[in-house]
């Protein structure tokens, strides 16, 4: 009888524990972090270093991220994604860690949960949504179709870009790979890591068109006048956010203040203004070497 006892108390005790664990949860949850203000959220960031703010990038899409280059070669990380992630780590008191890669990994280090925010073009994909929190929108872009100034004329209207003879370029792991099934399926669809492959397919002839953000295809045509921005491409989804590490909703709403004030003091449009200028002049998009410098080729 005892012993009965003493396992209906355990059994009971266990219950306790679970259901104060879930009501912990369940208040958790229910906090609306966005009704507070950078004092309040301050206390409640975690990020994956003290004191840090840790981000990853894919550094071959201009005017968002890319290298600025020296007249010496030295690369400078620039672009505006870059710019407002400076912005956003001064607004909340953290040191900026700037980790750039492949985009399909920035996705992936979020999701794992190895980066605090990731900024690469991101726009708010519902299935991407299962790797990170959004923030609210930072920039609103449009989406469009490239080819060479040579093949201009067989490409006037997006059913033109759906033909089997054709390999249609766009980035692994991007809303344009999605874009290009949806309006080219009969085409091969050739999906590259980076934006810069892809366009260096498309002038060399190895890829009939491929799709790219407008606002990036029209940094690239200043470098490549050959390069040839065909069409705008129709988008559904709106705009650009930032990602955050899914298991971090005050940071998330830390970021949402942090782009309102850019947004509200004129910061953003002059980060804009900036990165397309730089975008003009002598740039590098892609993966440093290893001891830091542009690789050469070979």
């Amino acid at each position: 009888m005892k012993k009965l006892m003493c396992l209906i108390l355990s059994a009971v005790l266990m219950l306790s524990v679970f259901a104060g664990c879930a009501s912990q949860k369940q208040d958790a949850d229910a906090i609306d972090y966005s009704a507070m203000t950078i004092e309040e959220l301050k206390p409640l960031i975690k990020t994956i270093t003290s004191g840090k703010l840790t981000m990853v990038t894919s550094p071959d899409f201009a005017p968002y991220e890319f290298y600025a280059l020296s007249e010496n070669n030295k690369p400078t990380l620039a672009g505006f994604d870059i710019a407002l992630a400076h912005y956003i780590a001064d607004f909340l008191g953290l040191e900026l860690e700037i980790i750039p890669m492949d985009f399909d990994g920035t996705i992936t280090e979020l999701s794992t949960g190895k980066a605090d925010i990731g900024m690469a073009g991101y726009s708010p994909d519902p299935e991407r949504e299962k790797s990170m929190l959004f923030s609210d929108i930072y920039y609103t872009g449009t989406q469009c179709f490239v080819t060479t100034q040579a093949n201009k004329d067989q490409f006037t209207a997006i059913a033109d870009t759906n033909k089997a003879e054709y390999q249609i370029g766009a980035q692994v792991g991007s809303i344009q790979a999605k874009l290009a099934k949806a309006n080219s399926p009969d085409a091969d669809i050739v999906e590259l890591g980076k934006v810069t492959d892809i366009i260096a397919e498309v002038l060399n002839g190895k890829l009939d068109g491929a799709y790219v953000e407008t606002i990036v295809a029209e940094a690239y045509a200043k470098n490549y006048p050959d390069l040839y921005v065909a069409m705008d491409v129709p988008y559904e989804a709106a705009g650009n956010v930032v990602g955050v590490n899914k298991s971090n909703a005050p940071l998330q709403a830390a970021v949402n203040l942090a782009i309102k004030a850019a947004i509200d003091d004129g910061s953003l449009a002059q980060f804009i203004a900036d990165a397309n200028e730089t975008a003009a002049g002598n740039t590098y998009e892609g993966l440093l070497s290893e001891d830091g410098v542009v690789p050469t080729e070979g």
